[in-house]
């Protein structure tokens, strides 16, 4: 079985939309909503693997990236490693430069969109995170 490692990015705005990427209908698991990102190549850093698949895919420039959850999933014809990053930080004019539709989505609006199975664990890992809004809110001396 083939085994593909792939760096994900949920980039989140300073209003906590979250970024989504539509799959083109010739790819695997084609017509999908997902969050951006590619595959990791052989001896590379996920993180530069992430930050060259965003460059390269919407244009975007990562700022700043933690590490959010690994997730593990396994297709008929393959087995994923889904390397996932909270992008909270970058730069760039987004656009899909291999011709994907993409948007920015509100949190509780993501459950509204079809994503492929191995990205039901980041879905709900990106449905609890804490609110930007409130955090930034949250020192009563703001």
């Amino acid at each position: 079985m083939k085994h593909v490692h792939v760096a994900v990015g949920v980039i989140e705005n300073a209003d906590g939309d979250i970024l989504i990427s539509q799959r083109a209908q010739s790819q695997h698991q084609g017509g999908f909503w997902e969050f951006p990102g590619g595959k990791v190549e052989d001896g590379e850093n996920v993180v530069v693997a992430l930050v060259r698949e965003l460059q390269e895919e919407l244009n975007l420039h990562v700022g700043h990236a933690t590490p959010m959850l690994k997730v593990a999933h396994n297709y008929s014809d393959k087995s994923v490693l889904l390397d996932v990053w909270h992008v909270t930080e970058f730069s760039g004019k987004i656009q899909g430069n291999e011709g994907q539709p993409w948007r920015w989505v509100a949190r509780p609006d993501l459950i509204n969109y079809t994503f492929p199975p191995a990205n039901g664990p980041i879905l709900e890992a990106v449905l609890s995170l804490p609110s930007r809004s409130t955090a930034r809110t949250s020192d009563p001396s703001a």
